[in-house]
């Protein structure tokens, strides 16, 4: 074999050596990247897992806490809220008794106007009552005067001996004057004096303006 032919057979061994050594290479890095791929893969899925997880065990109940000590509130709270309650019945039972004072205020209210509506008329009645009645007693008097007025001062006289000096002074204060003197003087001195006193007494506390 020339040299040249030595030559070309080791070129061609080196490439052939080269080539496989290239295509090792290659398998190995794909080999490489693919386990790397299923590392990566696997970890992912993992931690996908744990989230999954752990996502599942915050949002889903638990059975345990589902029971009674689901429902219990703390002792701060449960204080608080039994104080509202309380002052709430408190406000209730408050308003209930100013609700009932206030209708037997409206009850009272109401009664005493009606007692007062009674009394007004009762007093107007009253009143007509007692003016008829002085009216009648006015004209019974005067009437009576006339009367007296009208008899003899002989007739008069023991009549008005005979009554109260209070009563026959109130008499013959409304006589005419001429007439008065006339039955005075058929009195007893006495009695006489005792109306004249009892009349001077009269026209004494009148007003002289």
């Amino acid at each position: 074999m020339s040299w040249l032919g030595k030559t070309k057979t080791l070129v061609a061994k080196r490439a052939s050596k080269a080539t496989r050594r290239r295509r090792g290479g290659r398998s190995v890095l794909m080999a490489i990247a693919v386990m790397l791929a299923l590392s990566g893969i696997l970890r992912l899925g993992s931690e996908a897992g744990s989230a999954f997880a752990s996502g599942s065990e915050t949002t889903r109940p638990d059975p345990a806490a589902t029971g009674a000590d689901a429902c219990t509130t703390p002792d701060d709270i449960a204080v608080v809220l039994a104080s509202l309650d309380e002052r709430e019945h408190r406000v209730a039972a408050r308003e209930s008794d100013l609700a009932d004072r206030l209708q037997a205020l409206a009850v009272a209210e109401t009664q005493i106007q009606r007692n007062l509506v009674a009394l007004e008329e009762a007093e107007a009645r009253l009143a007509g009552t007692m003016a008829r009645a002085s009216t009648a007693a006015e004209e019974d008097l005067e009437r009576l005067t006339s009367v007296y007025e009208n008899m003899k001062p002989k007739q008069a006289a023991p009549v008005f001996a005979a009554m109260d000096p209070k009563f026959a002074a109130g008499f013959l204060g409304r006589m005419r004057p001429d007439v008065a003197a006339a039955i005075l003087a058929g009195l007893a001195p006495e009695t006489a004096y005792a109306i004249s006193a009892l009349l001077a007494g009269r026209n004494a506390n009148a007003p002289t303006e």
